[in-house]
């Protein structure tokens, strides 16, 4: 579970209404490689640049490149792959920075101003399928739980499938809103009898 505190406000009028928002994540890996990527790169560019300037040779690399960026034409294969992959690495950049991430971490309702809080999608989804074992005549569950949909499907070894499987949709709605998720998913029941052995 994740929870954020801010300051406690001085008044006790009741806080104004917040539309629960995702919660962002850090994305430390691809920051420090992007870092790691742009130092490396330029560090040696200008290390290239200063020996240049002090009237040594450049660096065979970039001879090379200015080389080949003056005399092949535009619609060679390599630099068209080139500028195809600088554009995905842009993109996914993009993405990465305007996105929250976060995806296991579900929402949960702000009851104070000041606190919000989170719940992770598999500890969401452990505390529904133990509600669901409890319910008289199912063997196994499995529970996948989404930002809208929780998937439920349960084996039953005796009782009638309508039966239990009403009896699921009843508890595991109850259990659903005590979650206390901002956004309670849709919940969708399957029942069936267990493989015929042999």
């Amino acid at each position: 579970m994740t929870t954020e505190t801010g300051p406690v406000p001085e008044d006790d009028a009741p806080p104004p209404a917040q539309a629960p928002r995702r919660f962002w994540a850090v994305r430390r890996i691809p920051a420090a490689l992007l870092a790691a990527v742009l130092l490396g790169g330029t560090g040696l560019l200008l290390y290239d640049v200063a020996a240049v300037r002090a009237e040594h040779t450049a660096m065979a690399w970039r001879s090379s490149l200015a080389d080949d960026l003056a005399t092949r034409p535009l619609d060679n294969a390599w630099v068209l792959a080139s500028a195809a992959l600088a554009v995905v690495l842009g993109l996914w950049l993009l993405v990465l920075a305007a996105t929250p991430g976060l995806r296991q971490v579900l929402p949960m309702r702000r009851e104070h101003a000041d606190v919000r809080a989170g719940l992770d999608r598999d500890a969401a989804a452990l505390a529904l399928r133990d509600r669901a074992m409890e319910v008289s005549g199912v063997q196994s569950v499995r529970v996948r739980m989404g930002r809208a949909k929780v998937g439920v499907r349960a084996v039953s070894h005796f009782r009638e499938l309508d039966v239990v499987r009403a009896d699921l949709e009843t508890v595991l709605g109850v259990g659903i809103d005590e979650l206390g998720l901002a956004h309670p998913p849709a919940l969708t029941v399957r029942v069936a009898r267990p493989p015929r052995k042999g």
